[in-house]
């Protein structure tokens, strides 16, 4: 059973709040302005524990992960919704797709699968994509693939990101979550017109020369002394004929110098032309079996106003496309993308989907909107170095 993501606005005053946080939430870090923060993986030795979670036993628990369920929005209205805070703005990408033109929809590089363990217990996924930042080591996606809104606890647990992600193949390394940064009313208040986060992440970690974490043949096995595999429980150790060997992962480098970044657009009018890059997975609300999760889809359309009163979200973007409710949040609104180069402006992260013309079948996606608000939070973010967990 998939994790049904909810949605619950409460009311700013100080009792209401005050006596959530008291009861059910430890009250995250605020930073300047409205970031609020939380450690995910906040050590080298935290981070290794993630990443022996996610490959042990032949990578069984990424095999076995299921689609993080997007919200389905009763009706979509698309009347009203957001407006700019202050000036338009971008921050230009750094891309690793090639040049010249092309007439074909190439799929971008940045964008994959984030891993997560739900309130269930249970190893679930969302789409993400790479963005732009000073040492290259920034993920975006949903608010709400990050910070549990089911239990109200803060963060969700072994947050990992895999660009390219497919049947267990991490062709550009497995890169483990090490600080979030979000909205404090999305973080406190669960505010849906704030669903959108930013996660920094260590340096990429693969364990051998292939790309399959399922041939434990190809991974960097070392011979140890008996002491030091101990101290290796639990990361992934094995023993034979009376030796002991421990997997040694290697450090593949930064996520935006292997797979390149998004840029950032924020402020923007509506009726631009985006694409959108995610993982959708299952049916339609009339049954139709849409998309399987294994394979990274795109759709496109011009963005428009929209409100989802059923979610409490007044400021919403929305943009016609099939995608299904389950994986999709988190989806990577690409605008003025360039197929031959594999890059443009991050404008939106899929936060819900929506079926507007009552036919039971979904054909509408939409954002929180991109303002200065999320400029500020971006910004927090993409200055934060995160480092080797090697």
């Amino acid at each position: 059973m998939n994790t049904r993501v909810k949605r619950l606005v409460l009311p700013l005053g100080g009792l209401a709040a005050a006596g959530l946080i008291g009861s059910t939430l430890v009250a995250p870090a605020q930073a300047a302005g409205d970031t609020a923060t939380d450690p995910l993986a906040a050590s080298g030795m935290a981070a290794k524990n993630v990443v022996a979670f996610w490959l042990n036993q032949k990578a069984a628990n990424l095999v076995n992960a299921s689609p993080y369920e997007t919200q389905v929005v009763a009706k979509h209205i698309s009347k009203g919704g957001p407006s700019a805070d202050s000036k338009p703005g971008l921050v230009s990408p750094i891309g690793k797709g090639g040049s010249g033109t092309s007439k074909n929809v190439n799929l971008p590089k940045t964008t994959g699968k984030v891993f997560f363990t739900g309130s269930d217990g249970r190893p679930h996924w969302c789409s993400a994509t790479s963005l732009q930042a000073k040492y290259r080591n920034l993920v975006a996606t949903a608010g709400h693939c990050v910070y549990d809104t089911v239990s109200n606890k803060a963060t969700l647990n072994r947050w990992v990101f895999i660009p390219g992600y497919y049947q267990g193949k991490a062709p550009w390394g497995i890169y483990v979550g090490k600080q979030a940064f979000t909205h404090y009313d999305f973080d406190v208040y669960e505010d849906g017109d704030r669903d959108y986060a930013f996660v920094t992440v260590y340096n990429g970690l693969k364990a051998g020369s292939g790309t399959s974490w399922f041939d434990t043949a190809e991974w960097n096995w070392q011979e140890v002394n008996k002491a030091t595999y101990d101290k290796y429980s639990p990361y992934i150790r094995k023993s034979k004929g009376g030796k002991y060997y421990v997997v040694r992962f290697t450090d593949v480098g930064r996520l935006g110098d292997n797979v390149g970044g998004q840029g950032l657009a924020y402020n923007q009018k509506l009726g631009k032309s985006v694409y959108v890059f995610g993982y959708p997975s299952g049916s339609h609300p009339d049954g139709n079996y849409a998309y399987s999760g294994k394979t990274l889809k795109w759709s496109y359309g011009k963005t428009f106003a929209a409100k989802a009163p059923e979610v409490k979200a007044e400021e919403l973007v929305g943009v016609k496309s099939s995608f299904t409710g389950e994986g999709s949040s988190g989806s990577a609104w690409l605008f003025n993308y360039s197929s031959a180069r594999r890059i443009g402006y991050l404008n939106g992260v899929t936060s819900g989907v929506a079926d507007t013309d009552g036919n039971n079948r979904i054909d509408t996606s939409v954002s929180p909107y991109f303002d200065g608000e999320l400029y500020g939070i971006y910004k927090a973010a993409a200055n934060v170095w995160s480092g080797s967990i090697a």
